[in-house]
């Protein structure tokens, strides 16, 4: 750029000294000399301190790795190459036998579950029907057993006060006792079989009780597998995450692809209404660069034309300054590397209506009028509009 500042200058000089007849001697040429160096120098200072220019720009975009969530091999390929595609599109589908298996399992495992927790409800009822009459037994075998324990204690003591006289004989107390302890005998085993219907209704209660979220938890943990079966089977079909196109398509069918993020089975290019770019700038410049200031663009692609739009952000940090903690040392020679800022441009153009591909580069500059008392911003369009007519040549930097 300076040097089509110095070569305009240069004919203008030419066609001076040419239309006025102006002789070349030891005044003129000198005079000539020197006030081109005092203009263009003047010019050169305040058109490079104001409107910060980037030599080298570039459009970035984000591309998305295809990565599936199962592994498999590539049954069907249905996107093409290049191709816009909408989002939630097939882009291919992988082998689905050992999901559609695990699915069906999942499914068949959570209905035995239902099953098995709807046998725990009735196995309660049934266990609480056992239990009440084993209490309504154990009511009535006491019962019993105090009866006969009155009995007993009445003879007992009738034969031990009425001696000879007593109206109950030895024999009589006798068998009262072994009816007592019969009726004792049955008692124990009417609470055991109590406490045996007790136990098992508080197993089965246990197991029907056992609720998560209003669900039995035995179902609800079959129900999340089943899902899980369910999103896998699902995810070996693998869509489009937005709209775009996936470029430079590899993939057919019997490619093995797995889940590994280093791995990716594709490439994918979401679309983007509005397209940035990115310039190359000295540091030196970044006290004139302030968001939302006005700029120009040029590219290599696009010979004679002006792309306009407005600088939205400047990068807040510099690769060239960054260390991490990896255990190694920071070479000095990192500190001699020179960093550029970068700031990014936002067209008010769409760079689609020019068929142009992402990733496109030329020259901005950012166009600052604050303080630019000699509207050298006049010299940096005019400039940058030469270099634009240039590129039809030859893409010139």
């Amino acid at each position: 750029m300076d040097m089509l500042i110095i070569l305009t200058y240069t004919s203008i000089c030419i066609a001076i000294f040419k239309l006025f007849k102006i002789p070349l001697n030891k005044w003129t040429v000198p005079t000539a000399v020197l006030g081109g160096v005092a203009i263009l120098s003047t010019i050169m200072i305040a058109m490079n301190f104001n409107h910060p220019y980037a030599k080298f720009s570039k459009e970035y975009f984000v591309s998305v790795p295809i990565i599936p969530e199962v592994a498999g091999t590539v049954e069907e390929v249905f996107v093409r190459p290049n191709v816009p595609v909408k989002k939630g599109d097939i882009l291919y589908t992988i082998e689905s036998d050992k999901q559609e298996f695990a699915l069906l399992k999942a499914e068949a495992a959570l209905e035995e579950a239902k099953t098995l927790a709807y046998q725990n409800e009735e196995a309660l009822l049934a266990a609480k029907s056992i239990t009440d009459k084993a209490q309504a037994s154990v009511k009535q075998t006491t019962a019993n057993r105090d009866r006969t324990l009155a009995t007993y204690s009445r003879y007992k003591e009738a034969h031990q006060s009425g001696g000879d006289n007593s109206p109950f004989t030895e024999q009589d107390v006798d068998r009262q006792q072994e009816l007592y302890n019969a009726a004792q005998a049955t008692l124990d085993a009417a609470e055991a079989a109590l406490e045996a219907a007790e136990a098992d209704e508080r197993r089965v209660l246990l197991s029907t009780t056992s609720i998560i979220n209003g669900q039995n938890t035995r179902v609800a943990q079959l129900f999340e597998a089943k899902r899980q079966a369910q999103l896998d089977f699902d995810n070996t079909v693998v869509r489009a995450p937005s709209d775009g196109v996936a470029t430079q398509v590899a993939l057919a069918p019997g490619f093995r692809v797995t889940t590994l993020p280093l791995r990716p089975s594709m490439v994918f290019v979401p679309s983007n209404n509005k397209r940035q770019i990115a310039g190359m700038f000295w540091q030196n410049s970044l006290q004139r660069m302030k968001p939302g200031l006005e700029a120009e663009v040029v590219l290599d692609s696009a010979p004679g034309k002006v792309f306009t739009g407005k600088l939205v952000q400047v990068l807040p940090a510099m690769r060239e300054g960054e260390i991490q903690a990896n255990g190694t040392l920071v070479s000095a020679r990192n500190i001699a590397q020179h960093g550029f800022a970068v700031g990014v441009i936002e067209l008010d153009q769409d760079l689609n209506e020019f068929d142009l591909p992402l990733g496109v580069q030329g020259q901005s500059v950012v166009i600052n009028e604050s303080g630019d008392i000699l509207h050298t911003s006049i010299v940096r369009r005019i400039l940058l509009r030469m270099m634009s007519w240039l590129k039809y040549i030859w893409p010139i930097k």
